[in-house]
């Protein structure tokens, strides 16, 4: 792959990075220990705020898997592996990485799993 463009996928790769670190910053609150005190708030207030604490705790872990997969891809550029596919070593597809940078399979090997 030419270094033009793993240059840019390189940039959009910290550009996200950065961008899901501010999203879980932002997002802390959310996962704040709920206040079980009775006299403050009543049962259905409870389990609504204990639903929103189990979807904010979810999408921190969306948000985690995917800076995990930005590191991988950018230990991939820099081992020099990025844009081949980790089963077949074959090209992963320009077209593919557009779409998601941190895309570790070819097409073919990411719908036979």
């Amino acid at each position: 792959m030419h270094a033009a463009k793993v240059k840019k996928f390189k940039a959009q790769l910290n550009e996200r990075r950065a961008e899901v670190q501010r999203l879980i910053e932002i997002s802390k609150a959310g996962r704040d220990p709920i206040e079980l005190d009775q006299s403050r708030m009543g049962r259905l207030s409870r389990m609504d705020a204990m639903q929103n604490q189990a979807m904010a705790l979810e999408i921190e872990r969306r948000r985690n898997v995917e800076l995990q997969r930005i590191d991988a891809a950018m230990k991939r550029i820099g081992e020099d592996e990025f844009g081949f596919c980790l089963s077949c070593d074959g090209g992963v597809g320009d077209k593919r990485l557009s779409l998601d940078p941190t895309a570790p399979l070819c097409i073919d090997c990411a719908q036979s799993r």
